[in-house]
């Protein structure tokens, strides 16, 4: 009886050793993760304006745009609320919900997509707080 005892507690002290290491884990996973993705720009294109963050319309020139845009293809290149932007297929995966309206009157920000990252930017920087990342 007594060695079923000890192994019992054994095994209750590795299950305990191995709860606390994953919540450190999580922990750990947690932190990078937030540090990771803290300052991205990730965008998803909803099909209806009422789920939108932002609502976008595309400018044919660049000295009308609010934003100077260049679209990314890899995460590892998104940058802050510079311009750069890679557009996600997962709403979950987004930092900005945008939908794209066919007249410039009823949009909160005007994009112009431009073929170099060197060029993305803001024109009008008093539009920057649309893109920014909110906060949970």
């Amino acid at each position: 009886m007594d060695l079923i005892q000890k192994g019992l507690e054994i095994i209750e002290n590795q299950i305990k050793t191995i709860i606390k290491r994953m919540k450190n884990l999580l922990v750990l996973l947690v932190i990078l993760l937030s540090f990771g993705f803290a300052n991205s720009q990730k965008v998803y294109v909803v099909n209806n304006s009422a789920f939108a963050d932002v609502k976008v319309y595309v400018v044919n020139s660049a000295i009308f745009a609010d934003l100077l845009v260049y679209k990314v293809d890899n995460s590892a290149f998104v940058g802050k609320n510079d311009g750069e932007w890679l557009f996600v297929s997962n709403r979950a995966f987004a930092d900005k919900k945008i939908y794209f309206v066919n007249n410039r009157a009823f949009a909160d920000l005007k994009i112009f997509y431009v073929d170099s990252r060197i060029f993305a930017g803001w024109n009008n920087k008093d539009k920057m707080h649309l893109m920014e990342k909110s906060k949970p």
